[in-house]
């Protein structure tokens, strides 16, 4: 059984992420569930959130 987490982000009317992490990071919408998740190498993993900082 994964170990979801949901953003900080989320409230109750807005689509979210849930986010589990373990050999892989997987990622999936809070409001479909069901329809399955996207997986993430660390380095994958890594990339992405480099690439979302702001400055």
């Amino acid at each position: 059984m994964m170990d979801w987490h949901k953003s900080s982000y989320s409230n109750a009317a807005e689509n979210c992420v849930e986010v589990a992490e373990g050999s892989e990071t997987r990622v999936r919408d809070t409001q479909n569930r069901e329809a399955g998740h996207l997986s993430f190498s660390g380095a994958e993993w890594s990339a992405l959130l480099g690439a979302a900082v702001t400055e």
